[in-house]
């Protein structure tokens, strides 16, 4: 048994049983993938997976087990690859990051730029994803750690770090009759108009949709999209009101779109890092954690994630404020 027909055995589950996938995800042909998956059913004296024809059609029970396993070896060789990479002070690698659209389009930019300079012969993998493959991708070991949103408690999966704490804002033309208030629209006002918001924004545990259900009301959701940008010119394009992270305004947005901040109407959210359990972080990992999240302590996360200690109570800074210490900080 090898190392190697463990990471191709976690592939093709991870590819739906498509060995053609599995081959070009681990850079291998499609004939050495059978024949290393052949192998290692020989040698344990099972079959990992059912059969129809010449296709793959699913895992058996045995498969199942040994796919559990594979993964928590596979996991551990990573580990020990990364302890000796940071006792050598390696400053080379990569950084796998699964994250939404718009953390991955208006958050993530400045801390990557700052880990290329610090870093350069580190690449970034961004994989920009909804909630549910994020942390699919995360528990599946095939990035390293995943930034995503709750308006609630941390998610179950993993470690969970606080990054920030943000809000909604709404958005339409300033030709819109909702445009000229001086006051945020109310939730009623906003249930009688069409909506364009975010692909969660139409699933029943979503927060927007809980908000207007507190008040007796069903919003109106016209259109959906997993890019902010998308929804932006979808609200220009006059489909409806827009409803989004305000992380996603930019500047320039308000040379047509009107902003109202919404705090009073959804309930914050924050931004999380989560972390694999048990995994050995790169140094060069921490220093983007810390960079993206400066009021976490370096010794703090890495004693997080060693020890599964629980990260001090820390005060999470707000969207807005990270936003003005940026400004600050380039006018300095």
């Amino acid at each position: 048994m090898t190392l190697t027909q463990l990471r191709y055995l976690i592939a093709i589950a991870d590819c739906g049983l498509n060995i053609t996938a599995a081959a070009e995800r681990v850079h291998a042909t499609q004939p050495g993938v059978s024949k290393q998956l052949k192998q290692l059913e020989d040698e344990l004296g099972l079959q990992l997976f059912t059969r129809k024809g010449k296709s793959l059609d699913g895992v058996t029970d045995a498969g199942t087990r040994v796919l559990e396993r594979a993964r928590v070896i596979l996991a551990e060789a990573v580990n020990i690859r990364s302890i000796a990479a940071n006792l050598r002070n390696e400053e080379h690698g990569e950084l796998r990051i699964a994250t939404t659209h718009t953390q991955a389009r208006f958050a993530l930019p400045p801390s990557i730029a700052a880990l290329s300079r610090r870093y350069p012969q580190v690449s970034v993998h961004l994989q920009p994803s909804g909630d549910a493959e994020v942390l699919a991708l995360l528990e599946g070991g095939r990035v390293d750690l995943a930034v995503v949103s709750t308006s609630g408690a941390a998610p179950a999966s993993g470690i969970a770090l606080p990054a920030y704490r943000w809000n909604r804002v709404v958005l339409m033309p300033h030709t819109h009759p909702l445009a000229s208030l001086k006051r945020a629209p109310t939730l009623a006002e906003l249930a009688d108009l069409p909506l364009v918001s975010y692909d969660s924004s139409v699933k029943p545990e979503s927060s927007l949709r809980r908000a207007f259900a507190a008040a007796g009301l069903v919003p109106q959701v016209a259109m959906t999209a997993a890019d902010a940008d998308l929804i932006k010119t979808y609200v220009r394009a006059g489909m409806g009101i827009g409803v989004l992270a305000e992380m996603a305004m930019l500047p320039s947005d308000g040379d047509d779109l009107r902003t109202i901040t919404a705090d009073a109407l959804f309930p914050t959210c924050t931004t999380w890092i989560l972390l694999r359990r048990d995994s050995v972080l790169r140094d060069y990992t921490l220093d983007w954690i810390v960079q993206f999240a400066p009021h976490l302590n370096r010794a703090d996360v890495r004693s997080t994630v060693t020890n599964g200690t629980p990260h001090p109570a820390t005060v999470v800074p707000h969207w807005r404020q990270n936003v003005a210490r940026a400004r600050k900080a380039s006018m300095e």
